[in-house]
């Protein structure tokens, strides 16, 4: 497929409800409105394609952007390409769920995120907390040094009410993804989350919203899902 057929299935796919969902949660035209996992038959005829990928990502359209994270080929992304994808991450749900997403799987990952959450810029430390949450909740524990993300939980406790909104979902989302899915600081990160307490966010709009990653290690450790890992990052 090319980057003409592959556009036409998507168009063919959008839904006006998902396109309203996208929206309302920041994307902007161009975009269809394909719900992702309406996806999957299309990557069944590209298979990986990184040369695709960087058409489909170039358009700028959000369904476009989001399917070349499905057909990118992580390792063949270079630093240079993936802050290049970064560039053109407009909003958070390209940030975290494609840009973030597709250099989890990458040998690079860690560098690349290390690189990002220290950049002081919103969607990039969102996107390198983000990945962080990938790694950890699909990679063994044995991968990650110990002292390095016990000095990051540090850096959330001490950082996270000074941070950019979208950064502070993510650094709240990484304190949760440490005590769910990396045993050695299950207890560290659970006394993080305590510390830290709920966090205000969307305080510019009519409604606040609170996120509390201890009440939510609390579910997991009821739900039985302590030590969770998934087998694939990408859909």
């Amino acid at each position: 497929m090319n980057l003409e057929s592959v556009m036409q299935e998507l168009e063919a796919l959008g839904k006006e409800r998902t396109k309203q969902i996208y929206l309302s949660n920041g994307a902007h035209e161009p975009l269809f409105g394909v719900a992702t996992g309406a996806m999957k038959p299309i990557f069944k005829k590209t298979k990986i394609n990184q040369p695709l990928a960087e058409q489909l990502y170039a358009t700028g359209n959000y369904d476009a952007m989001y399917f070349a994270g499905i057909i990118a080929d992580p390792n063949a992304m270079t630093e240079a390409d993936y802050d290049r994808w970064m560039d053109g991450a407009y909003f958070y749900m390209v940030s975290d769920f494609v840009v973030a997403v597709t250099l989890a799987e990458a040998d690079i990952a860690q560098q690349v995120a290390d690189k990002w959450i220290a950049s002081g810029e919103e969607l990039r430390m969102s996107a390198g907390w983000s990945c962080y949450c990938w790694l950890l909740g699909s990679r063994k524990d044995h991968e990650f040094s110990e002292p390095k993300l016990a000095g990051m939980l540090e850096t959330v406790e001490n950082t996270i009410r000074d941070a950019p909104e979208r950064a502070q979902y993510a650094m709240n989302n990484f304190v949760y993804t440490v005590a769910v899915s990396y045993l050695p600081l299950h207890d560290q990160a659970c006394e993080t989350a305590r510390s830290i307490g709920p966090v205000e966010v969307n305080t510019d709009k009519p409604r606040s919203k609170s996120i509390n990653a201890y009440d939510n290690i609390q579910k997991a450790v009821d739900k039985g899902r302590i030590g969770f890992k998934r087998k694939h990052v990408r859909c």
